[in-house]
């Protein structure tokens, strides 16, 4: 099949007209009418918001912001400006101000859709400082509109258009190419202002075309929308989850995930290696403080486990003695850690950093297909990636069929084929810039084995040079250490350092629940990082985790943190990535202190 055959309007229209009543989008825990959106009215809603955006005066290729939280409003608003052929700019709502108004002014965008009244009011002060913004459309019918030329999404699905309009939006359907611009991405970057990433239908085309011959994805088949859609992962999945009439349930709020789990069922969902760290911790945090027999039970489950997973990926035979352990297995022990999921997992897309070996085995012992893959904003997403029958640990698998990777200077992973951006907006030198001889340089250090599975070993610019000389890779020591369900967030030190230290906050609520078992009283969280049990329990953990880690990757020295790093400091991005200059500056004191100065 060609790739005009995968054009994502087109698709979706497909769908919308064989599937009908079936449910397209799920709001989760949402009031009517977004609770459920069938096929049918999913078409109907974006063809409505393609001809406000044609009446609003909206040309074709004139850019419009989506700035919202996980909702089926959000999908609708970008289907139905993709359907005006106009171009969709995502901005996460955690944005600070400064940073929303340079992504609108730098895309020019014409128009605004907001969500809640405090996206809203970011909205309309972004348009204070955006003359280009003519229009903001609110989903959220509660907001108190303040301006003649902000109208409510719910509204607009009731209007009546004339003639004239459809048949403008009849022809721009009709119009529309793999060759037109699908959407603006701005990379959040851990310095400097952000880059813009020209994203065409021919990428979407062919990253729908190169999933289905990796994936078990049917139609029908429900996925949650967890990680936020602003972002190139979350969003080219559900793109290919609702091309492939699936059923698409968004979640809002991420601190409801463990319910949304149990509620839900889905069949899949994309995930960060942080989610999975999380569940790894909290499994085994609770296993030890099992009784004895609880314990040696869950420690056989996971051999028996191990064992299978490498009989059914075909690098160890099978035996009766084996079925039978695994049958058991999975009936005292695997099933009740999979209902913590929801039950019926197919598989699990992984993505947006490393995963720690030991949580990728634990998952895979347990039967939960995790999927990790390695992709980027710039390349649509997925580049490479695990599959049901070829998932290796640590690995981010082979590359999909229309991609090619290749190692270049200090083993730069470099990248060409179709899903590869046409090039940074408004920034010809930086788009030259990032090209070597037609391959897209990643920025990532990694190394191809023989079966020609791609692993990560760091982002090149934040390899670490000690003082010894030796090389640290952060992000292995970070991955390492972020396994502890006593620990939210870690920033190593070792750079022009004669030892690595780090920067730890930990997870109160288990922290403080430990605290209280141990007869520890204090005043206030600061109070409780200056004990000096809560430190010592620190030292042990520390030197638990760290186990296969070389002596000159280790952490020696630690500052424990009452405050996250959080988008407001600007201390992270928002794909949770640190900024570590950022960081660095503002604990220079605490990091010094760890070096004696």
């Amino acid at each position: 099949m060609s790739l005009d055959q995968y054009h994502v309007v087109r698709l979706l229209q497909q769908q919308g007209q064989s599937l009908g009543n079936n449910i397209a989008l799920e709001g989760f825990d949402m009031p009517a009418p977004w609770h459920t959106v069938s096929w049918s009215a999913f078409n109907r809603i974006t063809d409505s918001v393609a001809q406000l955006l044609i009446e609003f005066g909206l040309q074709v290729q004139d850019k419009v912001v989506i700035l919202a939280q996980n909702c089926p409003q959000w999908t609708c608003a970008d289907i139905g400006s993709l359907k005006a052929r106009n171009i969709v700019v995502p901005v996460y709502p955690t944005s600070t101000i400064d940073q929303a108004v340079f992504i609108v002014n730098d895309a020019q965008a014409k128009l605004i859709f907001a969500d809640n009244q405090q996206q809203y009011d970011m909205a309309c002060a972004i348009a204070a400082q955006a003359d280009c913004v003519q229009n903001i459309v609110v989903f959220d019918a509660n907001v108190t509109l303040n301006a003649g030329n902000h109208v409510y999404f719910d509204q607009v699905l009731t209007t009546q258009f004339n003639a004239v309009i459809i048949d403008e939006l009849n022809v721009r359907l009709a119009d529309s190419n793999l060759d037109d611009l699908f959407t603006l991405i701005y990379t959040s970057g851990t310095t400097g202002n952000p880059k813009g990433v020209m994203l065409d239908y021919r990428n979407f085309a062919s990253m729908i075309k190169q999933h289905d011959s990796e994936l078990p994805f049917t139609a029908g088949d429900v996925s949650l929308a967890f990680l936020p859609l602003s972002h190139v992962f979350e969003r080219g999945w559900s793109m290919y989850v609702l091309c492939r009439g699936g059923h698409n349930v968004y979640l809002n709020d991420t601190h409801r995930i463990k319910e949304a789990l149990v509620a839900v069922k889905p069949h899949t969902l994309c995930v960060v290696p942080r989610f999975l760290e999380k569940i790894y911790s909290a499994v085994h945090d609770k296993v030890g403080k099992a009784s004895k027999a609880r314990q040696a039970l869950f420690a056989w489950a996971m051999r028996v486990g191990k064992q299978q997973f490498e009989v059914s990926q075909g690098r160890a035979a099978s035996s009766l003695w084996l079925s039978v352990q695994w049958k058991l297995a999975h009936k005292l022990v695997y099933s009740k850690l999979q209902q913590v999921l929801g039950g019926r997992l197919k598989f699990m897309p992984v993505g947006g950093a490393a995963l720690d070996t030991n949580v990728g085995n634990f998952f895979h012992s347990i039967d939960v297909p995790i999927l990790c893959g390695y992709g980027m904003t710039e390349t649509c997403a997925t580049v490479t990636c695990n599959t049901l029958h070829n998932r290796v640990s640590g690995s981010n698998g082979k590359p999909l069929e229309a991609m090619q990777i290749k190692l270049g200077k200090d083993d730069e992973i470099l990248v060409r084929g179709d899903t590869v951006m046409r090039g940074y907006y408004n920034r010809p030198q930086d788009t030259a810039d990032a090209f070597e001889d037609g391959w897209l340089k990643t920025g990532d250090a990694g190394r191809i084995d023989e079966q020609g599975n791609l692993y990560i070993t760091d982002r090149i610019k934040e390899l670490m040079k000690t003082s010894n000389g030796k090389y640290i890779a952060p992000q292995r020591v970070e991955g390492k250490v972020a396994c502890c369900p006593f620990i939210e967030q870690v920033a190593i030190v070792a750079d022009a350092r004669n030892y690595v230290s780090a920067l730890i906050v930990p997870a109160f609520e288990a922290l403080n629940t430990w605290a209280k078992a141990q007869g520890i009283h204090v005043e206030n969280p600061i109070e409780l990082l200056r004990h000096s049990q809560v430190v010592a329990h620190f030292e042990q953990r520390l030197i638990e985790l760290q186990h296969e880690l070389a002596g000159f990757e280790k952490i020696k020295k630690f500052t424990l943190l009452h405050e996250a790093f959080s988008m407001e400091s600007g201390l992270i991005t928002p794909t949770l990535k640190l900024r570590r200059k950022m960081i660095y500056s503002k604990y220079h004191s605490e990091i010094n202190a760890m070096y004696g100065k």
